[in-house]
């Protein structure tokens, strides 16, 4: 049986009932790791050896009676983060050969929970790009088209991820590098609300691991379902033991509702300074409809929504003046002079971003003082609301584009270009105010790109991603009828392949379809055709597709089925 592509909610199910052991499932994570990750370059620091070990004791201790939440499941972790005895390097060639020699908190409570770590995964250049590439371990490309991103800076994880290389990972989100490679790779990723997760040694090298509390950087879980999520979100929240740690413990909320037709939805469909791409736009719109038809309440606009102008440009201020801290005293002087240049009335994000990056002290608290109002606006709006579904980038999975600065780069949006770093006004709209955000995959493109979109929630994180778990369950088993189980004229190698349900022939399936759909397992992609209208995902119960209508010779022409959720 193949393994690679199970949650890690069903792999302990498997290993808690022997039906598979944690060497077996670290041996196929390698096997597939070494057979198909050097076109796609996700795992710039494999840990095979250890990995290996480390499995092999889980299985002992299993034997043993132990069982911990990730024992003995085979997990990957963002080169950023500081591991004993791997390099820590953020992409940058100076540092090539830094290792540290202590793990960092989040690595600590992975192997604390019994996770197998096969290694690291890769980032861009000190972690600032949506793209995942650099001098020391090259480009890490899409799984679904290698001539494309697979975004930044948790690229790596994401693609990991998406191709079956482990179960789950652990990346890090100040400009939406969680979100954005989920996004554009079709996994889950969730950014946790400012301060639950301690960021203690995911530091840029060669800085020591100190507990430093960061402005709006998290680290976060990713994984293929919304349900690994909140198990990985577990693990990783809770005070650092070296500060709050020492006086207090975490107790989280539980959600609002039960039920997805209890739930009041706010849709963010447009940005007053980015459009938001017709992929995105048909993304949005098919998750607005299924919420709709599980009986939630969605709205599309409301007055207590704080300004997304004044916003995007009080993130930009915030998270600038923070990255241009360590500028040389040169350079500083440079910005100082391009920023008095600036006329009084620019008030692009370009000019907001230049201006940011020489804010003094005195208009930083100033603009700290307006992020305080508007946390106080997003309050008031959770008073009505539930959740805000929002756009993560306005478009799909770009090209590759190396050339040049970042700040000289463009995106094209439906054919018009927009300045590159635009686009962050997306997912700083839950970053400004450290609210927590949950990354859901809603289809594909067009040309068969994943297409995904944020859920936002008030600043309770295990609420907003237990809600994404309820939609993520309703809306993977109960599909749109515009999305496909396959990807006509795309390689099978790059279908993301696993399977959410349990799928049994019906009696008017015959035999020989039986055994060729056996023997071709196409039903291994992650959505599914046409499934019966409000399909809860507390039932177990037959769910029919109809046949595809596509022409002779077209993969999705398959016979009738009968599929139950397996939820």
């Amino acid at each position: 049986m193949e393994w690679n592509f199970r949650s890690a909610e069903e792999l302990s199910a498997a290993l808690r009932a022997g039906e598979v052991t944690s060497v077996e499932l670290t041996d196929e994570a390698i096997a597939r790791i070494e057979r198909d990750d050097e076109v796609i370059n996700a795992i710039c620091v494999p840990d095979f050896d250890r990995a290996r070990a480390t499995a092999r004791r889980a299985d002992r201790a299993r034997a043993r009676g132990a069982d911990r939440p990730l024992l003995g499941i085979p997990v990957t972790v963002k080169e950023s983060y500081d591991m004993a005895g791997l390099p820590t390097t953020w992409g940058m060639p100076q540092y090539a050969d830094h290792v540290p020699t202590e793990d960092a908190v989040q690595v600590s409570r992975l192997k604390a929970a019994g996770a197998v770590i096969l290694g690291k995964t890769n980032v861009p250049l000190m972690l600032r790009d949506i793209q995942s590439f650099n001098e020391i371990y090259g480009t890490t490309n899409n799984p679904w088209d290698h001539t494309r991103t697979s975004g930044g800076s948790s690229g790596g994880s994401a693609t990991a991820l998406a191709s079956g290389f482990g179960a789950l990972s652990i990346g890090s989100d100040l400009a939406g590098s969680l979100r954005t490679p989920a996004h554009f790779c079709g996994v889950y990723a969730h950014k946790p609300t400012l301060g639950l997760a301690p960021t203690r040694g995911m530091v840029a090298p060669p800085a020591p691991g100190l507990p430093i509390d960061l402005d709006l950087a998290v680290v976060g879980p990713m994984a293929r379902t919304a349900r690994d999520l909140t198990l990985l979100l577990d693990v990783m929240a809770g005070p650092d033991p070296l500060t709050h740690g020492v006086a207090h413990h975490l107790a989280l909320p539980p959600a609002r509702h039960e039920r997805l037709s209890d739930f009041r939805v706010l849709i963010i469909e447009d940005h007053p300074l980015i459009p938001t791409g017709s992929a995105v736009r048909a993304g949005v719109n098919r998750v607005a409809e299924a919420l709709v038809d599980e009986g939630a309440r969605v709205e599309r606009r409301s007055p207590l929504l704080p300004d997304q102008t004044e916003a995007a440009t009080l993130y930009m201020l915030l998270m600038l003046s923070n990255a241009a801290a360590g500028v040389p005293v040169d350079g500083y002087e440079q910005l100082r002079t391009r920023a008095a240049a600036l006329g009084a009335d620019d008030r692009s994000l370009q000019a907001a971003r230049l201006r940011a990056m020489v804010l003094s002290h005195r208009d930083w608290v100033e603009a700290n003082n307006r992020r305080e109002l508007h946390r106080h606006r997003w309050r008031q709006l959770f008073t009505e609301f539930d959740a805000v579904v929002s756009p993560i980038t306005p478009t799909p999975a770009f090209p590759h584009d190396h050339n040049g600065s970042l700040e000289s780069r463009h995106i094209d949006i439906d054919g018009v270009e927009h300045p590159y770093f635009d686009q962050l006004v997306l997912a700083g709209l839950a970053t400004m105010p450290g609210l927590p955000a949950t990354a859901v995959p809603a289809g594909r493109s067009p040309e068969g790109l994943p297409v995904g979109v944020q859920l936002i929630g008030p600043i309770r994180a295990r609420e907003v991603v237990r809600g994404a778990v309820r939609f993520g369950l309703i809306y993977d088993v109960r599909a749109v009828v515009a999305w496909r189980a396959c990807q006509c004229g795309v390689p099978r190698s790059r279908r993301f392949r696993r399977i959410l349900v349990d799928i049994s022939m019906s009696r008017s399936t015959s035999s020989g379809d039986r055994a060729s759909i056996s023997a071709s397992r196409m039903w291994r992609a992650r959505w599914l055709c046409a499934v019966r209208k409000r399909a809860r995902p507390s039932a177990v119960r037959p769910i029919t597709v109809p046949r595809a209508s596509s022409g002779a010779g077209c993969c999705c022409r398959r016979p009738r089925l009968v599929i139950r959720a397996a939820c």
